[in-house]
């Protein structure tokens, strides 16, 4: 596990910053100065009060190598908000934000380093615990959704789904009962559900060890119900989907990948507001 903001606090600085952000308080951030922030994806004050303790300590303050960062984390997590939320190109980030490179180089070195994962469970911690549940759940839902691929995707990651008549890629996930998710994987859209549950099921359960019930839809029945209980202890339960439903429905919640969920657990842990902070 990755040292965290809340931990790498042992020193003090004598300058009053506007930004409390470590690459202010100890990198070279101050020399960039402070953004104004005016995208609705920009964290209020209150967003980045629950997320600034939650966040990983820069290699650089563990004495791990690499230069004291130039730009405001805040800055560089509000740019990639923006562009999860977009779907914009990395060269075309709002030039009010850090440099588009520098902004890419802090997602890659969160993606590669598993980061981004760390993060956003701990904020589903932080919003189960706000809520009243224990911090790890007992039960869960699993579905997918195929989605058609651009055309400048390759043929060698997608496949087609008869059953939707989508030729592109799935997005199998694992949420909790409140919608918050566990688990995630993209496959090619011609993978079946049950071939994909197995792998992903397994990824979950060995995350969460209490997890003991998920349910699921009528794509899940056979030999996997019976796997699920003799490899993960796990019961798989079949909930019959509604006749008058159509298109994707996740039982009961749906699907919400990685950073787009720490924006909605950021929002709830900082609770309702008027305007921006």
């Amino acid at each position: 596990m990755s040292q965290f903001y809340a931990t790498a606090e042992t020193e003090s600085t004598p300058v009053t910053l506007a930004c409390d952000c470590l690459a202010h308080r100890f990198g070279n951030a101050t020399d960039n100065g402070m953004r104004e922030r005016r995208y609705p994806t920009d964290m209020t004050d209150g967003e980045w009060a629950k997320v600034r303790p939650l966040l990983p300590v820069p290699g650089w303050m563990r004495g791990r190598g690499g230069q004291p960062e130039a730009y405001c984390h805040r800055a560089i997590l509000d740019a990639i908000r923006y562009l999860v939320d977009n779907g914009i190109k990395w060269r075309a980030m709002p030039v009010d934000f850090p440099p588009w490179d520098r902004v890419y180089a802090f997602f890659r070195r969160w993606r590669d380093h598993d980061l981004v994962r760390e993060f956003h469970d701990r904020l589903r911690e932080r919003v189960r615990g706000m809520l009243g549940k224990d911090t790890e759940p007992t039960a869960g839902v699993i579905d997918s959704q195929s989605v058609k691929a651009d055309a400048v995707v390759g043929s060698d990651s997608r496949g087609y789904d008869g059953g939707k008549q989508i030729n592109g890629r799935k997005r199998h996930v694992v949420v909790d009962t409140l919608g918050l998710l566990l688990g995630v994987m993209v496959t090619a859209a011609d993978v079946g559900d049950r071939s994909a549950a197995q792998v992903l099921l397994a990824r979950v359960a060995n995350a969460h060890h209490r997890l003991a019930l998920v349910w699921a839809d009528g794509g899940y029945t056979g030999s996997l119900v019976e796997h699920c209980l003799a490899a993960f202890a796990l019961v798989l339960a079949i909930v019959k989907r509604s006749d008058d439903v159509k298109g994707f429905v996740v039982l009961p919640k749906r699907w919400i990948v990685l950073w787009s969920m720490t924006m909605v657990m950021s929002r709830r842990l900082a609770g309702p507001h008027r305007g921006r902070a």
